[in-house]
């Protein structure tokens, strides 16, 4: 059996969620929190309900100051290297949850220097692809007075001078155990740790505040934040808070994080047709080999990839809760589950296509300028 390796840079093995928590030594978000949470925002996001977002660094101590009157921000970003795709816009999707319930300040980062260190891709290609997927970002419908754009190549001037002071605290040993590195990692890719962790305090910093950040991520993304959250605090600021979230399994049905590439996920410029054609022809199906056969043993929900993506995309648990039940009994068929699922997605692009379309014309708006 392949062992379980989660980091940013590789995703490995079966992925045992609980096993992380160990490992990681991360909290459960368990119901005490859900509880706070809802009292607080006035409900429950369903990626919450649905431990889509299992775990967390110091939520509670995010919580307590809040309800003392005390403002937070929201960090999270994209590394722009290629298409935009399901797995963000979940992840995103949470993010302007919290923004709208909380009312709060988002800065996102654009980490174009470490996909120019790392992908065989010139740095123009990197700054199309920036271009592209702050298109997509603007599409979600952040709120444009309240979210600021960074990208580290164009805000180098504000970010290096406080890069170089988390830098001076991190040692090459850490970053070779933390992600793996070797003597032929190029020395940008060992420093970009640092560029990645200014974020967590430069609104602070700019605004001359003390607020918490909260940064919600996959968690593979997690060993860069244990780094960050140690440095943070030599350095004298509130340590950031993490919320993190599962894979959102690939169409194949395999475990790990979702790709930008082929036919593993959907993209969010696929149109309607694509996205039927790719569902239909590999999302991985959990019911029996003959129609007869599902009928009478039902299908496995755990397994289906149309029945996990639908956690994510089917708001109404009553209605979700149906749709697992009729299909573990043999009621609905495997291309039933993912004509449910075509539709639901197909609404969700179409919306977020049309607002892409003049997103261009929007730049301005959310990119920060200090």
């Amino acid at each position: 059996m392949e062992k379980m390796k989660v980091n940013p840079y590789d995703v490995q093995g079966e992925v045992n969620y609980d096993r992380l928590i160990s490992e990681f030594g991360i909290k459960s978000i368990d119901e005490k929190l859900l509880k706070r949470i809802e009292k607080i925002a006035g409900e429950v996001h369903p990626y919450l309900r649905r431990e889509i977002f299992f775990a967390h660094r110091d939520l509670e101590k995010l919580l307590d100051s809040y309800e003392k009157g005390e403002k937070f921000f929201l960090y999270t970003g994209c590394g722009p290297s290629g298409p935009i795709h399901l797995g963000h816009y979940s992840i995103w999707s949470f993010v302007k949850w919290l923004q709208d319930k909380f009312d709060i300040e988002l800065w996102f980062q654009f980490t174009d220097d470490e996909k120019f260190l790392y992908k065989n891709m010139t740095y123009d290609e990197i700054q199309e692809w920036t271009k592209e997927n702050m298109k997509d970002v603007i599409a979600m419908g952040f709120n444009p007075k309240k979210t600021h754009f960074l990208i580290d190549t164009k805000h180098a001037g504000i970010i290096y001078p406080e890069a170089i002071k988390v830098a001076k605290k991190i040692t090459f040993s850490t970053i070779r155990a933390s992600f793996g590195f070797t003597d032929s990692n190029n020395i940008g890719s060992i420093f970009y740790t640092a560029m990645q962790t200014v974020p967590c305090f430069l609104p602070n910093i700019l605004n001359n505040k003390n607020e918490y950040c909260l940064i919600p991520l996959g968690v593979d993304q997690d060993p860069h934040f244990r780094i960050s959250r140690d440095v943070v605090g030599k350095l004298g600021h509130k340590k950031p808070v993490i919320m993190h979230a599962k894979f959102m399994s690939p169409l194949s049905g395999t475990t790990g994080k979702s790709s930008s590439s082929g036919n593993k996920t959907i993209l969010m410029t696929d149109d309607a047709k694509t996205v039927k054609k790719k569902i239909n022809k590999y999302a991985f199906s959990g019911g029996k080999e003959t129609v007869e056969e599902h009928r009478k043993k039902g299908g496995d929900i755990e397994v289906d990839v149309a029945c996990q993506w639908l956690k994510y995309f089917e708001n109404d648990d009553k209605k979700l809760t149906e749709i697992y039940d009729k299909y573990s009994k043999g009621e609905l068929l495997s291309g039933e589950v993912k004509a449910i699922l075509i539709e639901k997605i197909n609404k969700i692009l179409s919306e977020h296509q049309k607002r892409r379309k003049n997103a261009d014309k929007q730049f301005d708006k959310y990119l920060f300028k200090n």
